[in-house]
């Protein structure tokens, strides 16, 4: 395996693009894994020389079309390919001005040949695509994602004895400064506002705009005892920072609507632990979530800068240089396992949709899959803490323990708990399968009841996309980390994260996700390794006792539980934990039909790990 991966950026300019490539190949160029080579390139000639002098197996863009306008369809493609079976080095490009709606219709190369379309038909640049947003919901196969880069600053912190309010960035169309100095002058009779606009190699070379809106914003304060402060100077990495450590908040007021990607101003930032407010912006859509909100279009500046930073800290976490790389490298090495199956099938004669080259080609389960009618992103369920929420457990007999079936019996038991849910998470409820739904509320039941036995309890939701125990449990005021290969990890993925501390979860659980994994070892593995002494592992699963390999079964599910594989298989890969209860798994007429054809039933797996 080729090991060298080129990452190209174009040439040093004042450049929010140029900045950011830097900043990433800085933190991925230490990889002991990879020998990343930044080069800089202006033209398709220049490109050449450096796939010559370098031979690399990937090679990664920095692309956005305003600084590599040379680089196009025909030379990402043309360069490395004379034919569908001579193929060099894999094409990545890193997607700048990334949404949603980008990241799921970015299409690969191979595609067209994979699907039998025509090579007329080629508008792609690259193989695979890497998006800087955590935000972006993983169903395209072809696209990566990473967590943000928050620089490094160590500097003591420096408190201004006025009010100051700092922002910066290139006066490009709705960055908002006048917003910003009409909503400081609407709230505070005395402050300072101090903005750094630089002249935009891009945009605005001369500088005309960024001395306009200066002037402009002079303009509004005419008559009041806040003063301004503007400077024009491109400031680099450090003092940038610097500036924004000098502030006593920073504000950012982006008018832009449409859709963008996410600012990289923010970064820095958020760098500085300095408080921040930022307007509606989807560009900000990365830490607007946060609770308390830090938006100013929905409370005052005053209001936000009394919170200070702490509402930002937990969104930040992981975002840092040690993580980054460790994400380019699990990145890399999945595309290139990826492209062997992508560029292999051609030959093969095979021809295959989206959705099975994520269900067979991803070495691990397929991302889609999911117990809902569809996969839409979006819902109106809002999962911030309900003061008035509250829930009680569940009454269970001596019978009804925490390893058993769930069939209707348990339906009628955990009706409670399904009303809880869908009065906690209507939109997400209700495009469930109903007679699922039994799974999500024995886990959310039971996870609530065993609370009570851990002081602050560290939880971990494993396949937490649009899960309703884990809603519920963040809708009663309890912090759920959440990991899912739609929104961020594989399981087998974040057991190596730099910043994933073993032997300290209370409590794992996972709602029906472990038939879908190839190597449900592994998966229990990362689970026991991940569990505290005397943590608690719930899972769901489904169950057919007596099934076998090769016999029939859904298409996303990798097997059915037997109880041969809940009393023996699965407890022989955790000898650290032990079932919490004797587990009650007979099942002679299992009652769910999945498809109206595949008949089966749900069963739950319950351990502790020993103290």
């Amino acid at each position: 395996m080729n090991n060298t991966i080129l990452f190209v950026t174009h040439r040093k300019k004042q450049c929010g693009v140029y900045e950011f490539g830097i900043n990433t190949y800085n933190a991925i160029k230490t990889s002991a894994k990879y020998k990343f080579i930044h080069v800089e390139c202006e033209s398709l000639n220049e490109l050449k020389a450096a796939v010559s002098g370098h031979t690399p197996g990937v090679i990664i863009y920095n692309y956005h079309p305003s600084v590599m306008p040379w680089l196009c369809t025909k030379v990402s493609k043309g360069l490395y390919r004379n034919n569908i079976s001579s193929v060099s080095a894999i094409q990545v490009g890193i997607i700048h001005e990334v949404t949603q709606e980008v990241a799921d219709t970015a299409t690969d190369y191979m595609n067209h040949f994979v699907l039998g379309g025509s090579s007329k038909k080629l508008n792609s640049l690259f193989n695979f695509y890497i998006a800087s947003d955590p935000t972006l919901l993983l169903k395209n196969p072809f696209v990566y994602k990473t967590g943000r880069l928050i620089p490094e600053y160590t500097k003591p912190a420096v408190h201004p004895e006025i009010m100051t309010i700092g922002s910066f960035g290139f006066a490009t169309p709705n960055k908002g400064f006048e917003y910003l100095v009409e909503k400081v002058k609407s709230e505070f009779d005395q402050a300072v506002i101090r903005l750094n606009m630089p002249f935009a190699t891009y945009g605005d070379a001369d500088g005309a705009n960024a001395k306009k809106v200066a002037e402009h914003c002079r303009q509004m304060l005419n008559g009041t005892k806040i003063k301004l402060e503007i400077s024009h100077e491109f400031l680099n990495n450090e003092q940038v920072l610097d500036f924004l450590a000098g502030n006593s908040m920073n504000v950012f007021m982006y008018q832009e609507k449409s859709g963008r990607g996410i600012s990289s101003a923010v970064d820095f930032a958020l760098a500085v632990k300095k408080p921040i407010a930022l307007s509606d912006c989807p560009m900000f859509r990365h830490v607007l979530k946060s609770n308390p909100e830090v938006c100013c279009d929905k409370d005052s500046l005053k209001n936000i800068f009394s919170r200070g930073f702490q509402p930002l800290e937990k969104t930040i976490a992981g975002w840092d240089a040690a993580n980054l790389k460790w994400e380019f490298e699990r990145i890399v090495h999945s595309i290139i396992i990826n492209k062997t199956n992508f560029f292999e099938a051609p030959k093969l004669g095979i021809k295959r949709t989206i959705q099975a080259k994520i269900n067979k080609i991803l070495t691990k389960p397929g991302r889609a899959f999911t117990w809902l009618g569809n996969t839409k992103a979006a819902t109106d369920d809002n999962l911030n803490r309900d003061e008035k929420a509250s829930y009680h457990p569940l009454m269970l007999s001596e019978t009804d323990g925490f390893n058993r079936i769930l069939d209707d019996k348990a339906r009628a038991l955990y009706a409670p708990a399904i009303n809880k849910l869908i009065e906690f998470a209507p939109a997400t409820m209700a495009k469930k399968i109903a007679e699922a739904n039994v799974q999500q509320a024995f886990i959310f039941d039971t996870v609530y009841r065993h609370l009570k036995n851990y002081s602050n309890p560290k939880l971990l939701c494993v396949g937490s996309y649009e899960d309703t125990a884990s809603m519920g449990l963040q809708k009663l005021g309890y912090t759920v980390e959440e990991i899912d290969p739609m929104i961020n990890y594989f399981l087998q993925d974040y057991i190596t994260k730099p910043t994933t501390l073993k032997n300290t979860y209370d409590i794992v659980f996972s709602t029906s996700v472990i038939e879908h994994d190839p190597d449900d070892k592994s998966f229990l593995e990362c689970i026991e390794q991940l569990l505290a002494p005397g943590g608690l592992a719930v899972i769901t699963c489904d169950y057919k006792d007596g099934w076998k390999p090769g016999q029939p079964k859904p298409e996303v599910d990798a097997r059915f539980y037997t109880k041969n594989d809940m009393e023996q298989r699965m407890l022989s890969y955790i000898p650290q934990c032990e079932l919490v209860d004797k587990g009650e798994w007979d099942c002679p007429k299992p009652d769910f039909y999945y498809l109206g054809k595949y008949n089966y039933t749900f069963a739950t797996f319950t351990v502790r790990k020993k103290k």
